[in-house]
């Protein structure tokens, strides 16, 4: 039996004083931090790891990022913004 491969969109968000902070959207609270890319990312695997092991522990559902994605929206802030 193939082990199953789960995929995880993650967030890399440079810090003011260095390093990455990175996020897991699809596990809510999964944040860790890297003083590089490199670390950041290894970082994030250990995170999510750990963060899985734990939804197993519980017999809770093991989300994933299998059909989702990141995009972005861009937004002038030229033009005067109104909330109703």
């Amino acid at each position: 039996m193939k082990p199953e491969k789960l995929q995880y969109n993650v967030i890399f968000r440079p810090e003011p004083e260095g390093g990455y902070t990175v996020m897991v959207p699809a596990l809510p609270g999964c944040i860790t931090y890297g003083h590089n890319l490199k670390e950041a990312r290894k970082m994030a695997a250990n995170a999510i790891q750990g963060y899985l092991l734990s939804l197993k522990k519980h017999k809770e559902p093991i989300p994933s990022d299998d059909e989702t994605f990141i995009g972005s929206v861009r937004l002038s802030l030229n033009k005067t913004l109104v909330c109703a």
